[in-house]
């Protein structure tokens, strides 16, 4: 299991924070408990399975719905 923060583009309201855990939510290998949309800080915590899914495609899911991402940070735990 790894960890990725995710720095996000300023987030312009709190529906763009419930669009952002849906979009990560519906990537399979995410740990869904784990989403975690930080508002104020633009960034996205969130646990994955690396063996069924990679940050990127983490990103992807995120950028397909509008919200570009900035960089991302990537530990194992």
């Amino acid at each position: 299991m790894k960890k990725a923060v995710i720095n996000l583009e300023e987030l312009a309201c709190p529906t763009c924070m419930q669009k952002i855990e849906a979009a990560t939510a519906s990537v399979k290998g995410v740990d869904k408990p784990s989403i975690k949309v930080m508002f104020n800080a633009s960034k996205l915590k969130v646990n994955f399975n690396e063996k069924e899914v990679t940050v990127e495609e983490i990103e992807k899911a995120i950028e397909d719905i509008g919200y570009p991402v900035i960089k991302s940070k990537v530990v194992t735990i």
